[in-house]
């Protein structure tokens, strides 16, 4: 990604006229549903979350993230965890870090929630990093065809992807079968901004058919994944265990991969610039025994290289690196093995 300062979006990519919705079957909401009385009261709490300022709810969220960090909330987990990954920050520094991640997680719920327009006025006005990338990102979709797209529980992943989509770029998000009040809402407000769902039954090849039909499938690739279908990459050189989906979609569909991040820009009100780094490419043939795990590797660096520059707004709180690598992974040129997950690491 550029060190250069961020640039308005290019005049041929500014919004356009959003694009016919995804799949009919991939509009529909997999998951339990709350009970009657918990949907009822929820209710009276998204109307109120809609009804305040894009600043009041962001004072809310300041106010919620550092009582959780002060309660010590998971906590010990997000220190560890910046431990691990940046042994070189003092404990002080990774304390703010960890603080600012947990005021980062309050903003992204209550930015998620509110129903009608959740982006500010001037939202395309933010800047953005990474032009050359947009343009071929944008070219590829304008010329029908999907692109595969990389982000991470950073910024605020749902209102990137509503940017992405208001910029005319297709999307079909990656998710999990929901649970609750909560979790529901955001699957409601994702299809009310365009978005398609593809469920873990049949990823690959709802991807594979997404890519086909000009959709973008969009996904997160910095959750922890069970051993046993999973690619070890390097983070923060620990290897973690990641979904190999992408890397699989990408040999079989030949679609270009993007990683693309909204950074918080310093202002209130859910505003955000663009990081856009690719196409990244996978290797070459004959270039490595993996390409698959090569491929995912190369993915995960670009999502590290924007993490490691804002890591307040990446969210730490996660078991990242949960899952032990098998004894036959190899490991990264001077990289050290992960410790195993404890549910008693250092006091925070």
């Amino acid at each position: 990604m550029s060190a250069t300062a961020p640039a308005s979006l290019p005049p041929d990519s500014q919004p356009v006229t959003p694009k016919p919705l995804p799949s009919e079957h991939l509009r529909r909401i997999v998951g339990t549903p709350p009970g009657r009385v918990v949907g009822f009261l929820t209710r009276f709490v998204w109307a109120f979350l809609t009804w305040l300022s894009p600043e009041s709810r962001d004072a809310i969220a300041r106010f919620v993230g550092n009582l959780a960090y002060s309660l010590g909330i998971r906590r010990r987990v997000a220190l560890e965890n910046l431990a691990m990954a940046m042994p070189e920050k003092s404990d002080a520094e990774r304390r703010e870090i960890a603080r600012g991640a947990y005021i980062n997680m309050s903003r992204v719920v209550l930015e998620s929630l509110p129903s009608g327009d959740r982006l500010p006025k001037d939202w395309a006005e933010q800047g953005l990093v990474g032009e050359e990338a947009w343009r071929a990102l944008k070219a590829r979709v304008d010329s029908g065809k999907g692109a595969l797209l990389v982000t991470a529980h950073f910024g605020n992943w749902e209102l990137l992807g509503e940017m992405l989509i208001r910029n005319g770029i297709p999307l079909d998000a990656l998710v999990r079968p929901l649970k609750g009040a909560l979790n529901t809402r955001i699957a409601v407000n994702r299809l009310g901004a365009g978005a398609g769902l593809i469920y873990p039954r049949g990823a690959i090849q709802e991807i594979i058919d997404a890519v086909n039909r000009g959709e973008s499938p969009y996904m997160l690739l910095d959750q922890a994944l069970p051993a046993k279908g999973a690619a070890f990459v390097p983070f923060f050189g620990k290897l973690a265990s990641t979904t190999p989906a992408m890397a699989v979609a990408a040999a079989r569909t030949d679609a270009p991969v993007f990683v693309v991040m909204g950074v918080r820009n310093g202002r209130g009100g859910a505003r955000f610039r663009m990081e856009v780094e690719g196409p990244i490419l996978p290797p070459a043939p004959g270039e490595c025994a993996d390409p698959i795990t090569e491929h995912t590797a190369r993915v995960t660096a670009a999502l590290e290289r924007c993490i490691r520059k804002y890591p307040d707004q990446w969210m730490w709180l996660h078991r990242r690196w949960k899952v032990q690598p098998p004894p036959e992974a190899a490991l990264p040129p001077g990289a050290t093995p992960p410790p195993p997950a404890s549910d008693a690491p250092p006091a925070g």
